[in-house]
């Protein structure tokens, strides 16, 4: 969402709304969602970090939750978390592999040497796991 804006006044005023609702409602798991986002947009982070553990504390098993959050450690250059929480997060469902070699949140895993193997097993695995029972 704000990724699409080129208006730095609209972002910063979404950031002080949400941070509002989040402040009167912790839990509260679109502001969470659109504060992640604005701060990412934004560049803060480390606070778009810290919203993003939040929303996977809250919504453990939501694969794109879990993405996110692994997008949010590689921004901040924690590198082998990204790295495990990205597995998690395939292996709960996210399957948009063409997404994951081109999102720039993920440039810093691309650059990592381990990127394309760490793939590559990572989706013969998760296709290998059988759907989980409903």
């Amino acid at each position: 969402m704000a990724a699409l804006r080129g208006d730095r006044g609209q972002l910063d005023f979404e950031i002080w709304f949400f941070e509002g609702v989040v402040g009167r409602k912790p839990d509260h798991i679109d502001a969470l969602g659109a504060l992640a986002d604005d701060y990412t947009a934004r560049g803060l982070y480390q606070k778009g970090l810290q919203a993003d553990r939040r929303l996977a504390e809250l919504r453990p098993e939501d694969p794109t939750v879990v993405y996110n959050l692994a997008c949010s450690l590689s921004l901040t250059g924690q590198i082998d978390e990204a790295y495990s929480v990205l597995a998690r997060a395939i292996f709960l469902g996210y399957r948009d592999y063409r997404h994951i070699r081109r999102d720039p949140d993920l440039e810093a895993l691309r650059r990592d040497p381990r990127f394309q193997t760490f793939l590559e097993v990572t989706r013969r695995e998760a296709a290998e796991r059988k759907p989980k029972a409903s």
